[in-house]
């Protein structure tokens, strides 16, 4: 029997996965830890899981999902009984018949370490005090979370991921993944990523990080039994959406068209003149509801010091040991992530020898492109994955 969470009872329309459930893994077993870069030692750890489609007697079909910053395991279908439930967020892109094809794959996502929707993280609580982590949690970085889930695949019977896949701080984990664990990656797609966060990044990270630092309910992280720094967490969103968007995506939706009316309103007290205004307000109100304050302090600190080439002489010289192949796609509106880091990327890649295919994509969309513009992915990702799969088929036969 493979692992399958889909449930028998539901058979779902074409192209969708119907309901799923979330699994939860317990890795780390004392006296085996998980040793943090940083040398802090944690366990029994949890890790939240889905999966989708099934695993095939050779074991060869698995793809595993790395999702961004503020995302979840829920990548597809549906948890079922709520009438306005939302699928998971890339519902369009993994599913039967879809970019990421559950009739021929296994696909993993899984929440990320440091995180607060099922995985361990600073909500925690410390099996070693009965309290929450808080900001007592070791210092995290992305290495620490790929480690984590490299353990996992290794708890599900996988010696070898057909891909990793991922965009933005995703994008950062497939480079981690693949360098760090080369014989357990075939196969990494990278979205909207670099090897390293650009100074501009840093900055919008910090003037985030500042604003629920500066709250009065972020009670220096332990304020679970309070309202929690619900101001400072929603402006901190409000920032890094700005910077998931596009010039021309904002002047498309929004331009300088007004909320409630045709003409000004003259009032200082009204914060919602504008449209845009109005939206960014609302993605910071909704981010309150399903987000926490210590673990989104903690990733985007992981993405500042992310640096694919700092242990090596060179960012071609921490790609020499790589075995799998990549894909690389860039976005030319993404002002985040710029063209030009991927195309540092895939020329390190290349003057050591890899196996590797870049494309920028035009879209209007900016960082959040690969969120959205679902087409032009599926048509480069699923024949990347058919002819990943037949080459490493072919050379198992040779």
């Amino acid at each position: 029997m493979f692992p399958n969470n889909q449930e028998d009872a539901t058979v779902p329309p074409s192209g969708a996965i119907g309901n799923v459930q979330t699994k939860y893994a317990t890795l780390f077993e004392p006296p085996e830890e998980l040793t943090f870069q940083v040398g802090a030692r944690l366990g029994p750890t949890t890790v939240a899981y889905e999966t989708y489609g099934t695993l095939n007697e050779q074991r060869d079909n698995a793809v595993f999902i790395c999702h961004a910053l503020t995302g979840d395991a829920h990548a597809a279908g549906f948890h079922g009984g709520e009438e306005d439930e939302k699928p998971g967020w890339w519902d369009g892109f993994i599913g039967p018949g879809k970019g990421i094809d559950t009739n021929r794959y296994f696909v993993i996502c899984a929440n990320v370490l440091g995180g607060c929707q099922g995985t361990t993280g600073p909500g925690s609580i410390n099996p070693a005090t009965g309290e929450r982590f808080c900001l007592e949690f070791p210092f995290l970085t992305v290495s620490d979370i790929v480690s984590a889930h490299s353990e996992l695949v290794k708890h599900l019977g996988i010696d070898q991921l057909l891909a990793v896949i991922g965009g933005s701080l995703g994008g950062m984990q497939v480079l981690d993944w693949a360098v760090r664990f080369p014989n357990q990656v075939r196969g990494a797609v990278v979205l909207a990523s670099a090897p390293k966060l650009a100074a501009q990044g840093i900055a919008f990270n910090a003037v985030g990080r500042r604003a629920i630092y500066a709250d009065a309910g972020f009670a220096n992280g332990k304020y679970y039994d309070g309202a929690g720094p619900r101001y400072g967490l929603s402006l901190a969103r409000m920032i890094a959406h700005i910077t998931y968007l596009s010039e021309d995506s904002i002047e498309l939706k929004f331009g300088r068209r007004l909320q409630d009316s045709d003409r000004f309103a003259f009032d200082m007290q009204k914060e919602t003149e504008f449209q845009i205004e109005s939206y960014l307000h609302y993605q910071g109100k909704r981010f309150v509801q399903r987000f926490d304050a210590n673990s989104y302090l903690y990733l985007t600190r992981a993405m500042d010091y992310f640096d694919l080439a700092e242990a090596y002489e060179s960012l071609p010289d921490a790609l020499r040991n790589v075995k799998a192949r990549f894909l690389v796609a860039a976005y030319d509106t993404d002002w985040l992530f710029p063209t030009a880091q991927s195309k540092e990327l895939v020329s390190a890649l290349l003057k050591v020898g890899k196996h590797v295919s870049f494309t920028e994509l035009t879209c209007p969309f900016g960082h959040d492109s690969f969120l959205i513009d679902l087409g032009p992915l599926t048509e480069m990702v699923a024949p990347f994955l058919e002819q990943t799969q037949l080459a490493g088929r072919t050379s198992a036969n040779e």
